[in-house]
């Protein structure tokens, strides 16, 4: 069959391309190996989505070229998204720090893209393996498991390694060095660290303790809940700061954000003191493992002042992270140097467009990568 315009991807980014370009007239066909459209959607946000977030800017993304992100994200807003949101009757809330969800199911985000795509003409077709992908003259032929499709504009919007139980795969990645792309090195984010040896050995009973912490690595911080798992440390806090860590950096957190030890519990122990301003078990294990517990009027006030420091610049002895199994997203992609910021289409091969997360653009946790997907899609297609 021949189409205008053949996006390989139903996920987010995959959908907004397909209704928009539909919509200025386009004969638009949609391909996806999966048995459904938009998994990640329906596994996000504990499966309420978290859609957009109130507060996206360039500044919550992470690119070799962090300008890239600006074009696409400024003609295609959160204030749009919400916008398409509330025409289809959505309920959402705020959760926190501007990140929206549905009050009710992630599958209404699903319906109502599919529904935008249906309105506008746009050609689904699911279970469909993508065998070979040729350029002949000015169009692509692309083999598949139910036959041969030709278009004029190819748009890659296959995603990227995270969750590979959901279908995740390295396509995408395989068609950009088909046709002469760079390939930034791809690694987890947004992922759970790891420990090893003596150090999970010392944290393997804490399973379960949560608390806020500030994690610092790399001349960034982000300020939210840690958690301590039976391989290592997780929660927000951890998730955010994974996408600047690397093996071998050095991350710490400020178990006492925003406080100190209070000091005036002259005979209250250290132990005591710190299971008031922190998990109970968490409080006993530092004073087992790094701080001596006695009453508080035998510390000198500089004995106090680097217990403080202490508190306030723990190391985190992460070795490595749980990977893509468990990795909201996938950090690296196809290098943006050979991409227009503004189209998405490819410098290199005329009618060829990769958006969404196989680019490498990758946001920040609470909805930023979801936007990054809406808008990216909509630059596409606007000109596929």
């Amino acid at each position: 069959m021949e189409c205008d315009v053949l996006i390989i991807g139903a996920g987010g980014a995959g959908l907004m391309c397909a209704q928009v370009a539909a919509r200025r007239g386009r004969r638009v066909q949609v391909i996806e190996h999966a048995n459904k459209p938009g998994k990640k959607i329906l596994m996000s946000g504990g499966g309420r989505c978290n859609f957009t977030n109130l507060h996206c800017s360039p500044e919550n993304f992470l690119s070799q070229n962090p300008h890239f992100c600006k074009s696409a994200l400024a003609r295609y807003t959160q204030w749009d998204f919400i916008a398409m949101v509330e025409k289809h009757g959505i309920a959402y809330h705020e959760k926190e720090l501007g990140q929206l969800f549905c009050n009710d199911s992630s599958k209404q985000i699903v319906k109502m893209l599919l529904d935008e795509c249906a309105a506008a003409g746009v050609e689904i077709h699911l279970n469909r393996e993508v065998v070979q992908i040729m350029r002949e003259e000015s169009e692509f032929v692309v083999d598949t498991s139910s036959g041969r499709e030709r278009a004029k504009s190819l748009v890659i919007a296959t995603g990227g390694l995270s969750i590979p139980k959901m279908g995740a795969t390295g396509f995408g990645y395989d068609v950009a060095k088909q046709f002469g792309h760079a390939i930034v090195p791809t690694r987890a984010g947004l992922v759970p660290l790891t420990f090893f040896g003596r150090e999970l050995e010392n944290i393997q009973d804490l399973a379960g303790v949560s608390l806020p912490v500030e994690a610092r690595c790399n001349g960034a911080s982000f300020t939210n809940f840690m958690l301590f798992t039976h391989r290592g440390v997780s929660g927000p806090a951890i998730l955010q700061i994974s996408s600047y860590w690397q093996p071998g950096d050095d991350l710490r957190v400020d178990l006492l954000p925003g406080a100190e030890i209070d000091a005036s519990r002259r005979d209250a122990e250290l132990k005591t003191v710190l299971s008031e301003v922190m998990p109970k078990r968490l409080a006993q294990r530092i004073c087992e493992t790094a701080l001596d517990s006695k009453p508080m009027r035998q510390f000198t006030p500089a004995q106090l002042a680097t217990i403080n420091q202490t508190l306030k610049n723990w190391p985190i002895p992460a070795r490595g992270t749980e990977g893509y199994a468990t990795a909201e997203v996938t950090l690296g992609g196809v290098d943006t140097d050979e991409l227009s910021s503004t189209t998405m289409e490819s410098k290199r091969v005329p009618g060829l467009y990769f958006i969404g997360e196989v680019v490498d653009v990758t946001g920040h946790l609470g909805g930023h990568n979801f936007q990054w997907a809406w808008a990216s899609g909509n630059a596409a297609g606007l000109v596929v």
